[in-house]
């Protein structure tokens, strides 16, 4: 593998493991505490040049709405009062209608149903390749922040089925689902984080030159 390869694989190993558990876990959850926490002191500026696929430009206008945004976590007003663990809860929680559901089905499937032919076609293909899911729980395995997280497992440990992952499950869904889920939030660090994970992967497509066939969406 030569050095660019190596450099683009550490680049989406480090996109699914810095982005997808801020789709998956609650902010209280210990396990992301600590990610908000460096959003909040976080460099902008210097990030956005390090930061893969995304111009520095793009970038730095995005990463600033998240450092805002992640304001509100480290000022630690009781959690009642707590903006952006509120609208992570009204964005893929509930109990509500959740104003952007965080799975492909959803989108995808004539029903726009959880476990819809997206989930089963996604299961499918990580058993034939021999992919565990990467949680114990009833999660779909279509959730965003499973698939960004599994897109960095399958990058440093099966990189012979990225480009199929991309191509036949994550990339059909995500850019619709990150600009609905754009267009759904006022918050600052929510808005930034749709933007900076669109950004990212489109910039992975085009690193790789992937062409996506992309469903019709029902939602």
């Amino acid at each position: 593998m030569t050095d660019r390869q190596d450099q683009a694989v550490d680049g989406i190993a480090f996109i699914g493991n810095t982005l997808g558990p801020l789709f998956y876990y609650d902010p209280q959850d210990d396990a992301i505490e600590v990610s908000y926490k460096a959003f909040a002191d976080l460099d902008a500026d210097a990030a956005a040049v390090e930061w893969p696929f995304v111009s520095d430009d793009d970038a730095k206008e995005t990463l600033e709405l998240m450092v805002f945004g992640a304001q509100d976590f480290r000022s630690e007003v009781d959690d009642v009062n707590n903006d952006l663990i509120w609208e992570y809860r009204r964005l893929f929680v509930g109990p509500a209608a959740k104003a952007a559901p965080p799975w492909g089905s959803v989108y995808t499937d004539r029903e726009c149903v959880v476990f819809g032919e997206a989930t089963l076609d996604l299961r499918q293909w990580m058993r034939q390749t021999g992919i565990e899911k990467l949680n114990d729980d009833k999660e779909p395995e279509d959730h965003i922040g499973l698939m960004l997280m599994m897109m960095s497992w399958i990058s440093t440990n099966k990189p012979e089925a990225l480009d199929d992952f991309l191509r036949l499950h994550l990339l059909t869904w995500s850019s619709h689902f990150l600009e609905e889920m754009e267009e759904a939030t006022d918050h600052p660090f929510y808005k930034g984080l749709a933007r900076i994970t669109r950004l990212s992967l489109e910039g992975i497509q085009e690193d790789r030159e992937i062409e996506v066939e992309y469903p019709r969406f029902y939602r």
